[in-house]
């Protein structure tokens, strides 16, 4: 019996089952039965569902007999509009096996688009594309659907392109995260999200007025976060992705964006309030690195004079209006602590971010600030911000280049500021680390800096022509009693106790040293401007900060001189110079002391 009627081949009978169950849909959607209808439907899914996508030849089969069935001249518009509603997405599923696969899972999807409305295959694609652990292969076909969906739209354009944008930048936001498992499909997927852009270009020349503008400003939100997304992504190929931001840096110009505008962060205020409008809706969530993009268009300028020709800008006139103008470069750091700051950008982005942030002190740079205080104030949080992340490059930088360039970068910021509110921007910096390293660089940034003031100070004093109102107010910035309070703070922790040795042993070292230069410059100078030569703070030093230091360091290195392992060894040479410095301040103390009795 079955040498006379031998089964089909496991292919031949796959492609009757797809048959059978396209018919039963056929005739189901036809007989006006929904219930029957939506029934085939589903079992038509699960067939679809059923099938090994891992096995190439059943894909292929698969889809062009899908695609077969769906180009027939005889087929119902009713039963295309009834299949169009989940055939897109099961036929994605087969798209990521080959690209001949994917190559047909298009065409029965752009089948769809040419046939069905527009707006429902924009519902039905966005819902296909909701799906964040699917594979670029999958999101590639539907994402290219959607680029002549948006241009058959004939109604309510900037509405409808609203609400399908963020779905697709959380495609893209999902599959850039894979940077270690991307292929030749995740490239494909780079090239539609343009292609995307493109689209959108294209509609916006259709509208006019405020909706013309609306939809220009969202599609310069997408540009900038698809630019912060690749860059995310690309890893160590920073030099491979240069023409594809050529690409994207072309909508800038489309867009009414500028280098200045973007880097400083004004059209980005100005693109967010023409798209989200007075309503105050939470739509911006999904474009939560469009600061980083626009930060970044900038540097992908700046590493690339193709990115910049295709944005039209010119670099050297934005870098030097950034140092002729300081506003606006108080407003361009704040925005570039957005690159420094974020975790996953590649560390030769935030390479080139510290080398373009230098170059911006490379020209004549302009301080206005004297006369402007109270607006100084409104910049100082998002400075602040931009100092804390430098300082993690500084801390966390693999290449011993780029921390060295960052440490400069964060002194030219730091020196930017307005001299009476500097000291306290340190100290908050300090208060916020737990890195003994930074905050003894940061006790050494004082130092240097009650240096240079004391230097001014003696300068000034020795020219009588300098106006003595001028001389006060920049002589006591750092010279106050919060020198003293910075010791403390380091040398005797407010959350009580003494200082954890040696683990935090730079900082300690850094603070006497600083308490040993203040008190060495007073003495020298018959000044007490930090109070450091009273009577009260020489007890408060002496018996509260250096006596209890001394027991500590003392016994550490009694306990560590017995053994005989690395451990041992390497504490005590760590604590060898902080012991000589303790000894020398409590020197000086106790001689001062014995003068004023």
């Amino acid at each position: 019996m079955s040498v006379l009627n031998p089964s089909p081949p496991p292919s031949q009978s796959l492609v009757l089952r797809l048959q059978q169950a396209l018919i039963s849909c056929a005739a189901s959607v036809e007989s006006g039965n929904f219930s029957q209808s939506d029934s085939s439907i589903s079992e038509l899914v699960d067939f679809l569902n059923s099938v090994d996508e891992s096995l190439e030849m059943e894909a292929f089969q698969v889809l062009t007999e899908i695609y077969r069935y769906m180009t027939s001249p005889s087929l119902d518009q009713t039963v295309m509009d009834a299949l169009s509603f989940e055939l897109p997405k099961a036929v994605a599923r087969f798209a990521c096996v080959s690209r001949r696969c994917s190559e047909i899972a298009g065409s029965v999807i752009d089948r769809f688009i040419e046939s069905c409305s527009p707006r429902d295959m924009l519902s039905v694609l966005c819902e296909a594309l909701d799906s964040p652990s699917r594979t670029p292969g999958y999101f590639a076909p539907l994402l290219s659907g959607l680029t002549k969906v948006f241009v058959s739209i004939q109604r309510r354009q900037f509405e409808q392109l609203k609400e399908a944008v963020p779905v697709i930048i959380n495609v893209l936001k999902a599959t850039s995260s894979e940077a270690d498992e991307r292929d030749a499909d995740y490239e494909d997927l780079l090239n539609i999200s343009i292609d995307i852009a493109v689209s959108i270009q294209a509609v916006c020349v259709k509208l006019e007025g405020k909706l013309n503008d609306k939809l220009h400003a969202l599609l310069a939100l997408y540009v900038l976060q698809v630019m912060a997304l690749v860059s995310i992504g690309i890893g160590d190929k920073v030099s491979s992705c240069c023409t594809l931001m050529s690409r994207l840096s072309y909508f800038l110009r489309c867009c009414n964006l500028s280098y200045l505008g973007l880097i400083t962060g004004c059209d980005v205020d100005n693109i967010n309030n023409t798209v989200v409008g007075e309503d105050g809706d939470s739509y911006m969530g999904c474009f939560s690195h469009v600061k980083h993009g626009a930060c970044l268009a900038v540097i992908w300028g700046y590493i690339s004079n193709e990115v910049a020709q295709a944005a039209e800008e010119d670099l050297v006139a934005v870098k030097a209006e950034l140092s002729s103008n300081q506003t606006k470069r108080w407003q361009a750091l704040g925005m570039l602590g957005n690159i420094f700051s974020c975790i996953n950008l590649p560390w030769e982005l935030k390479k080139q971010a510290i080398n373009f942030l230098l170059s911006i002190f490379d020209g004549n740079v302009s301080h206005e600030y004297d006369n402007e205080h109270v607006e100084c104030l409104s910049y100082m949080p998002s400075l602040f911000a931009t100092l804390q992340a430098v300082q993690m490059v500084i801390i966390y930088a693999p290449d011993a280049v780029i921390r060295k360039n960052a440490f400069c970068a964060f002194r030219k910021v730091l020196a930017d500021m307005p001299t009476p509110i500097r000291f306290d921007i340190i100290m908050a910096l300090i208060k916020n680390t737990d890195s003994s390293s930074m905050v003894a660089i940061l006790i050494d940034c004082v130092r240097e800096e009650m240096r240079m003031e004391n230097c001014q100070r003696i300068s000034i004093a020795n020219q009588v022509i300098q106006a003595q109102s001028h001389a006060s107010s920049q002589s006591t910035a750092f010279w106050n009693a919060g020198a003293l309070e910075l010791v403390e703070l380091v040398v005797r922790p407010p959350k009580g106790g003494p200082p954890s040795l040696p683990e935090y042993g730079d900082a300690v070292l850094s603070a006497l040293n600083l308490y040993r230069f203040v008190f060495i410059t007073e003495s020298t100078g018959n000044t007490n401007y930090t109070g450091v030569l009273s009577e009260g703070n020489l007890q408060k030093a002496y018996n509260e900060w250096l006596l209890p230091l001394r027991s500590l360091v003392t016994g550490i290195m009694a306990e560590n001189q017995k053994g005989y392992d690395q451990l041992a060894e390497d504490t005590v040479c760590a604590l060898s110079p902080l012991e000589l410095v303790l000894y020398r301040c409590i020197e000086l103390v106790e001689e001062k002391l014995k003068h004023a009795s």
